[in-house]
């Protein structure tokens, strides 16, 4: 049976463009399906679009938009299954946590949905001073105007959620260009967007190679660009010119483990295994490094190694899995790289995972160099480091040791210390009693440093996606 192929979405329209793009099952490496590639003449056509289509979508009422995104949520559960059978392939995320980024995604369309009526603004006293009397201010939100979102393979469903559901509830027009690498889902969104009122020039759904992409990030039609993904975010910020530019870029995360962590070991060691590596590893806020006091770290290492080597590797649509396999051969030279340097440093490996492929079984390791990769860059795979300090505040340091900070979990039985790593950790969030990889998505989530620049989480989009334009006001003169 020959793969299914689907088209892409210019201005709200299936197009297919005679240029098709294979989409590999990643576990078997064979071609699930074809995406249409588009050319420069879609992308200009698209950004056409959306820019013509601002006032049209601007206009298109609030209650309007909570229609169409709660449609879209009804769909999204109506396809449930397969949807997250389509994610399971394309990235060879293990099945259990294809269903959980599925639900994550309806989660994000309902919070949107939500934002959609509440979008309001503010009453102002301005008779701060004599020379004010008689003036009134009141501001509102109005759309930015047409958007680019660049988004990776890590996340299809969810990460491209998290640009377009807000995007919709601002009233702003898009363009989406998904990972070559995880197109399947947001060609699903894209159909589902299809049976809604939205107006036809106010979306569009592009897979493209990151040459032809060039223009979602430099024409100066587009008001603002969402991006996540790797550091060449920060080039894609050079090149953008005016634009407002938010950039999600990803961390090596610590998790930080007091002397006494307040909770049981065998709790810890759960959320420590299901933070390091859950789908693989391949998450920004995967926990990559353990930071344990002393007086706990011997104990946790134990058991976090036999719970690491209980862990299941193997094909992702079998329920029982647990690692699935990194996204391409390239990512897997990458690791082996990183953990061969390491270990030939001196780490000590308490865990050894074998490769086969792009299958890659989970890896920790213990005293790792602090200038070695995989200490200092994002490992984004199944491999942990964990380390010993003599207080909290070496903790605090040690998390700090990074040119990233997108997020940080705490475990402690002591307030103060939740209190010191809220005021002190260098991060976009600090998660008390629970490991960095928590993400609730209607909380604003990013990073500082190189982690990037900006928030997302559906309110904070929404800020991002609108302008506070201002209204005043003058008395008439009295008589």
């Amino acid at each position: 049976m020959s793969a299914p192929q689907l088209p892409i979405y210019v201005a709200g329209q299936p197009v297919t463009t005679g240029d098709w793009l294979d989409v590999t099952d990643k576990y078997s490496g064979k071609v699930a399906a074809q995406v249409a590639h588009a050319n420069a003449s879609h992308i200009e056509e698209a950004i056409a679009a959306a820019h013509a289509s601002r006032a049209e979508t601007a206009a298109f009422p609030p209650d309007a938009r909570r229609d169409v995104l709660e449609h879209c949520v009804r769909r999204f559960g109506e396809r449930r299954d397969e949807l997250a059978d389509l994610l399971c392939t394309e990235a060879g995320k293990p099945i259990r946590d294809s269903r959980g980024e599925v639900d994550r995604l309806i989660d994000t369309f309902r919070i949107a949905a939500g934002e959609a009526t509440r979008i309001g603004g503010d009453v102002l006293e301005l008779q701060v001073s004599p020379r004010a009397h008689g003036f009134r201010g009141m501001t509102r939100r109005v759309p930015i105007g047409a958007c680019s979102f660049i988004t990776p393979f890590n996340f299809p469903l969810n990460l491209v959620a998290h640009k377009v559901a807000p995007a919709i509830a601002a009233g702003c027009p898009f363009v989406l260009k998904p990972s070559e690498r995880t197109p399947l889902g947001a060609q699903v969104i894209g159909q589902i967007l299809v049976e809604t009122d939205l107006p036809r020039g106010a979306w569009s759904v592009v897979v493209c190679d990151t040459k032809t992409s060039a223009p979602l990030v430099e024409d100066p039609r587009i008001a603002f660009l969402s991006f996540t993904g790797g550091l060449v975010g920060w080039d894609l910020r050079a090149r953008a010119g005016h634009k407002k530019v938010t950039l999600e870029l990803g961390g090596n995360a610590a998790c930080i483990v007091d002397e006494d962590p307040g909770v049981p070991l065998e709790h810890l060691v759960k959320r420590l295994v299901f933070g390091a590596y859950y789908q693989s590893g391949q998450s920004c806020i995967s926990v990559q490094r353990i930071i344990a006091h002393r007086a706990i770290a011997d104990r946790l290492s134990g058991a976090l190694a036999d719970a690491v080597r209980a862990l299941k590797c193997g094909d992702p649509h079998d329920e029982s899995t647990d690692i699935g396999p990194v996204i391409d051969a390239a990512s897997a030279d990458r690791l082996t790289e990183w953990i061969d340097a390491a270990r030939q440093s001196g780490a000590r490996v308490l865990v050894e995972g074998r490769r086969d492929g792009t299958m890659i079984a989970p890896w920790l390791l213990a005293d790792v160099a602090r200038d070695a990769k995989l200490y200092r860059e994002e490992a984004f795979g199944p491999v942990a480091l964990i380390e010993s300090v003599d207080s909290f505040d070496d903790a605090i340091e040690r998390a700090n040791d990074s040119h990233f900070g997108l997020q940080c979990g705490v475990f402690t039985a002591r307030l103060d210390h939740a209190m010191r790593a809220w005021d002190r950790l260098e991060v976009g969030g600090v998660v008390v009693g629970d490991v960095p990889s928590v993400r609730v998505d209607n909380m604003p989530y990013g990073g500082v440093k190189d982690s990037g620049v900006g928030r997302e989480g559906v309110r904070a989009a929404i800020e991002d996606m609108t302008d506070v334009r201002l209204l005043v006001i003058k008395d008439p003169p009295a008589g």
